[in-house]
């Protein structure tokens, strides 16, 4: 099972369209985690909405989508958000912490616009950076595969 995450698109439609293209036909869901919920609707339009999820940023003024959600996938809960409510700018504790009260195998979290993998006592925590304004290097996405023999994640660039 393989997911495809990205964040921080900030209007630039482009670069969702070269990730859908690359990963089509091997991702399995799609995640935005926000600050883009125009070009995601977009996508969401022209790839089809039943793979797609999305969750507001701190830049999708007057969005009404929740700004954290939490689903299954491949035997895994995932809880997901944009991250300005968390504070993951200053440390990932608040962050951390919430998605152990969920239970959750992996956290997602944007809005920093620098990629990031980690793993801390159980819990698979990632940024996959902005595909739109990187703060650090080129754009980046993550990729996210989870199989029998346990869970792989990395970014890629754009």
């Amino acid at each position: 099972m393989r997911a495809i995450v990205f964040s921080d698109s900030h209007g630039n439609y482009d670069v969702l369209e070269r990730i859908m293209e690359r990963h089509k036909d091997d991702g399995d869901i799609f995640i935005h985690l926000g600050d883009g919920e125009n070009e995601f609707e977009l996508i969401t339009y022209v790839y089809g909405g039943e793979k797609m999820h999305f969750v507001a940023g701190n830049c999708d003024f007057g969005s009404e989508r929740p700004d954290y959600d939490i689903i299954k996938f491949g035997g895994k809960t995932i809880f997901f958000t944009h991250g300005a409510r968390f504070g993951v700018k200053g440390d990932l504790s608040m962050l951390k912490f919430v998605a152990r009260k969920q239970e959750a195998d992996i956290v997602l979290y944007g809005h920093t616009h620098v990629a990031y993998v980690g793993y801390d006592d159980g819990l698979y925590i990632m940024n996959p950076g902005s595909c739109g304004r990187p703060r650090e290097g080129l754009p980046s996405y993550g990729i996210i595969d989870i199989t029998d023999a346990g869970i792989a994640m990395h970014t890629a660039e754009i």
